[in-house]
């Protein structure tokens, strides 16, 4: 496999995994938690995955021809008002990820060391990904701990829960130590 497509699956295997924490974020929490903040000042799980939701439409949407910064996004809105239901939310959340993965989809041999331009400054396809890679984990670790501390105890936990590790290990290894 050479390191176009080694690349390609590794990061979209990352990106799925992030998405599927949104996901099971979004399974343990109600309508009224999504616009929990723990202060005023703070951002909601509504209010982060709008501003996903808006930078993956604008960094994704022809890509290979456009500025990732559109003319038509207001970035600054993205922080104000959000979704009314949970969803609206997660409709919105899945129309980002489709522009996203539809978007990395086109990426080929070809087109795969072209440099495409955000805010109308030049990269990789490879810087591209990696600014988003790091970029979405940034706001769906804020999505689940947020998520986490709305849930409290009744958090269902989206890896090995606190004092599994042997137990996750024996299961996996045959045995407590790794």
């Amino acid at each position: 496999m050479c390191f176009q497509e080694n690349y390609l699956k590794s990061v979209l295997f990352e990106f799925q995994r992030y998405k599927s924490m949104g996901d099971k974020t979004f399974a343990q929490i109600s309508d009224n938690d999504i616009h929990w903040k723990y202060a005023e000042t703070d951002n909601s799980i509504a209010i982060i995955v709008k501003h996903l939701v808006g930078n993956m439409l604008s960094r994704w949407t022809n890509f290979l021809t456009e500025d990732g910064e559109k003319s038509w996004r207001e970035r600054d809105l993205e922080f104000e008002g959000s979704y009314i239901s949970k969803s609206e939310m997660t409709t919105a959340w899945e129309k980002g990820w489709k522009c996203f993965f539809d978007a990395l989809s086109q990426i080929d041999a070809i087109n795969f060391q072209k440099k495409i331009t955000i805010r109308g400054e030049e990269y990789t396809i490879v810087e591209a990904i990696n600014r988003q890679l790091a970029h979405y984990a940034n706001h769906v670790g804020q999505i689940v701990f947020i998520g986490r501390m709305i849930k409290g105890s009744e958090w269902t936990s989206l890896s090995i829960p606190k004092g599994a590790s042997k137990a996750f290990n024996k299961k996996m290894f045959g045995t407590g130590k790794h």
